[in-house]
């Protein structure tokens, strides 16, 4: 497996010890306040990544080079920072707000680098036969 896909699939279980952490103290807190951060924890911190890294181990000709990991720093670090920030600002202070849509854009910004990833030809892919018509 490519080591993307092992570094999206730890941090993948990471965002999932903090998403459910976040529901936990919300249930026992009796206060859901901070729904959206949660959400988005467990969203785009836990799904998206275990999805980018099952992407990844699949097409390992896409996992390769600098721009894959470039775009798991960017992602991640967008997810962290976005996260953190989220859950302050639903939690009341309302002077985290920039860093929210600062690291919304960061986070975007990783989801665009990916759709690139999936949309250029691999250069593996390139120099294969086609395959035969199933």
């Amino acid at each position: 497996m490519p080591r993307i896909s092992e570094y999206y699939f730890r941090s993948a279980i990471l965002f999932l010890i903090v998403g459910i952490s976040i529901g936990i103290h919300m249930s026992v807190s009796q206060n859901h306040n901070v729904t959206g951060a949660h959400a988005h924890i467990n969203l785009l911190g836990w799904v998206t990544s275990a999805l980018f890294g099952g992407y990844y181990a699949l097409n390992p000709a896409k996992a390769a080079g600098r721009l894959p990991m470039i775009q798991y720093a960017v992602f991640t670090l967008g997810v962290i920072v976005m996260g953190v920030s989220l859950y302050l600002l639903l939690a009341g202070n309302t002077a985290v707000e920039p860093i929210v849509a600062a690291s919304s854009l960061i986070t975007f910004a990783g989801v665009l680098l990916f759709a690139w990833i999936v949309w250029m030809p691999s250069a593996a892919g390139s120099r294969m036969a086609p395959r035969a018509a199933q």
